[in-house]
């Protein structure tokens, strides 16, 4: 198995999770942790994006909150402690992607003489 076929299925792995977590959350556990979306159907389509890509958060949140772990004015405030770890993270990420780019870029070919294509090449 190559690298991007093991991503590929990475990703479709990550995907299916997200969209069992949207369906069950989105249908029975957003309305046991918030009062106030009980009866608002229509929002609920709009959240499933995010919930597709953050769905380990949303489910340690909804845990969180249904075994009442978590103090009740923490519930609606936003988790920032590890706000500053994650800008570190993502920055040294993109500067790892931009080296590896740089890194495995091949050279230009500029000791190769252009070649002009006829019309019935591509046939």
């Amino acid at each position: 198995m190559d690298v991007a076929t093991a991503l590929v299925m990475a990703m479709q792995t990550w995907g299916i999770v997200g969209a069992l977590v949207a369906a069950v959350f989105l249908t029975i556990g957003i309305d046991r942790i918030d009062e106030d979306v009980r009866g608002a159907y229509i929002f609920r389509p709009l959240l499933i994006p995010g919930v597709l890509l953050i769905w380990p958060l949303v489910l340690w949140r909804w845990w969180q909150i249904e075994t009442e772990r978590a103090a009740w004015a923490d519930r609606y405030r936003p988790v920032r402690a590890s706000y500053g770890l994650a800008v570190v993270l993502m920055s040294l990420g993109i500067i790892a992607v931009v080296i590896a780019g740089l890194s495995v870029r091949q050279s230009w070919p500029a000791d190769i003489a252009p070649v002009q294509l006829s019309e019935g090449a591509g046939q």
